[in-house]
């Protein structure tokens, strides 16, 4: 379980990246949750490994809001 501080680090650039999607794309804003938790599993991230692993699944994610 990630601590309070990289919890607060991922919600950030959550919405930093999902500015675009709206909120009632569930689907989208999940599937980039769930990289970032992902990629924050495997260690210590930087801020832009963080990143580029949540721009890569909004690209990957199936929505009709782009």
């Amino acid at each position: 379980m990630p601590d309070a501080e990289t919890i607060a680090v991922l919600r950030a650039v959550l919405d930093e990246l999902c500015v675009s999607v709206p909120r009632c794309d569930a689907s989208t804003r999940t599937n980039v949750a769930s990289r970032l938790l992902e990629t924050a599993s495997h260690g210590n991230p930087s801020l832009e490994d963080l990143k580029r692993a949540g721009k890569q699944a909004l690209l990957q994610s199936p929505s009709t809001w782009r």
